[in-house]
């Protein structure tokens, strides 16, 4: 059988995920590109493969119609917004992915990039270097309230950092978890209680439409001025014109995101704000998640191709269509 690969971390570092693959037997094809794929070149590449390991590419019903072979989509990464789950449960399609295997990664990358924003650690480097020695004072973040919508592994995660740094934290979700207020100072609070106490908000929810702009102009208002927003989610949860004025105006001190609505953003005017942080999408971007994702994308797609059940399916329906 035939395999494409188009998560480029996965193709770009060696290890067992790779050898797993290639001591398959079957046929692996990846993609040249340095980005995900749009629909139009998904669809070129899908039409004779039978299973696809994929990040970020577009996979709409057209895509997924024509893969006329494709038995699985296995997803390199825990999010699946960018599948249409409908149109591949209907074909017999099964998509899986990989929760929790970057948790440790995002959860990093969100403390970093707290850090970065209290302390004004990027302006300062590009001072320092520049040859000034000019000071601004930052923050401690010890003692601070961090605010997080969305209860998962990763969220989970970052609690157990942040009590590491005596953070006080709220969380806002519809799936609390009762054992985590036993065992963490958490509290399970409305959004907009959490929106005006948190001296950091960060963003750790899925992408659904009904969260698309979850964060727009009156939610950047109710915040404090002191207050800081990190995004490592979805760059959809935030209304991004609303941020921009946000920052210029100061309804709220600074923000940072790892995430756009476009990637990469080019052209985006919250890259000329000085309080803006930016990384290029590579929260799940460390060695470890990715031999971590690397292995259990290639175990998933191999067990669907020799017509075993993967421990991750995502539209586990298609298994009841198909009987």
């Amino acid at each position: 059988m035939k395999i494409l690969v188009t998560a480029r971390s996965f193709r770009k570092t060696p290890g067992r995920h790779k050898e797993l693959l290639e001591q398959s037997g079957h046929q692996v094809v990846e993609s040249t590109l340095d980005r995900p794929l749009k629909e139009a070149e998904m669809v070129e590449l899908i039409s004779d493969v039978d299973g696809a390991i994929l990040g970020l590419d577009e996979v709409t019903a057209k895509v997924i119609a024509a893969g006329k072979r494709l038995k699985v989509i296995s997803r390199y990464g825990a999010g699946v917004d960018n599948v249409d789950l409908a149109a591949a449960t209907a074909s017999g399609v099964v998509v899986t992915n990989t929760p929790g295997a970057n948790s440790i990664a995002v959860a990093e990358l969100t403390l970093g990039l707290m850090l970065a924003l209290a302390r004004r650690i990027p302006q300062h480097h590009v001072s320092a270097k520049a040859g000034s020695w000019s000071r601004v004072t930052g923050i401690e973040l010890a003692g601070k309230t961090l605010g997080i919508v969305g209860l998962g592994q990763v969220s989970k995660e970052v609690i157990a950092r942040a009590a590491c740094f005596a953070m006080r934290v709220l969380v806002h979700t519809s799936f609390p978890d009762e054992g985590l207020t036993r065992d963490c100072d958490v509290e399970y609070v409305p959004l907009d209680r959490l929106l005006w106490e948190a001296d950091f908000v960060s963003l750790h929810c899925s992408l659904t439409p009904e969260r698309v702009k979850l964060i727009g102009e009156g939610e950047l208002k109710a915040m404090k001025p002191t207050s800081y927003l990190i995004n490592t989610a979805r760059g959809e949860l935030v209304d991004e014109e609303a941020l921009y004025r946000a920052l210029r105006e100061g309804w709220i001190a600074g923000a940072a995101s790892d995430v756009f609505v476009q990637e990469p953003p080019t052209g985006n005017p919250l890259l000329e704000l000085d309080n803006f942080i930016v990384t290029p999408h590579v929260g799940a971007t460390t060695h470890e998640s990715v031999l971590r994702m690397g292995v259990l994308a290639s175990e998933n797609a191999l067990k669907v191709l020799r017509g075993d059940r993967p421990l991750y399916v995502v539209n586990p329906e298609v298994y009841e269509k198909s009987r």
